[in-house]
């Protein structure tokens, strides 16, 4: 495994770990290993995929969203609004991957070739 697909399957674990440990927090009672585990787990499958731009839409997303709710909500509201951040920031996160995928696939087409189809010649002799 190269050393970018290590680092991937890390950031994924720790992150997607992360959110698992706080689902599993705010859950409670026999959740916690559970949502940990799941967690830990996604992320190192989406890691091993490549998932750099959508762990840090999530990161982005948690953030805002947990600013946005201490603003309008207080400290009690922090949670909330970072767990709907993170949600909305993976998709965002998607939908602006699949984009960028788009874009560069239209801007690398195959060079357009001189091949012509020639007719037989119809020589009346």
């Amino acid at each position: 495994m190269s050393a970018s697909r290590i680092i991937d399957v890390t950031l994924g674990a720790v992150v997607m770990g992360t959110v698992g440990t706080l689902i599993g927090f705010l859950m409670g009672g026999g959740f916690f290993p559970v949502a940990v585990c799941l967690g830990i787990l996604l992320g190192a499958g989406v890691g091993m995929f490549g998932g750099r731009r959508f762990f840090l839409s999530i990161f982005i997303g948690a953030i805002l969203g947990g600013l946005l709710g201490w603003s309008l909500g207080g400290i009690d509201a922090v949670t909330v609004g970072a767990a709907s951040g993170a949600a909305m920031g993976g998709f965002l996160g998607v939908w602006i991957s699949m984009i960028i995928d788009l874009v560069i696939q239209r801007h690398s087409q195959v060079p357009e070739t001189n091949v012509h189809l020639e007719q037989p010649s119809q020589n009346k002799s």
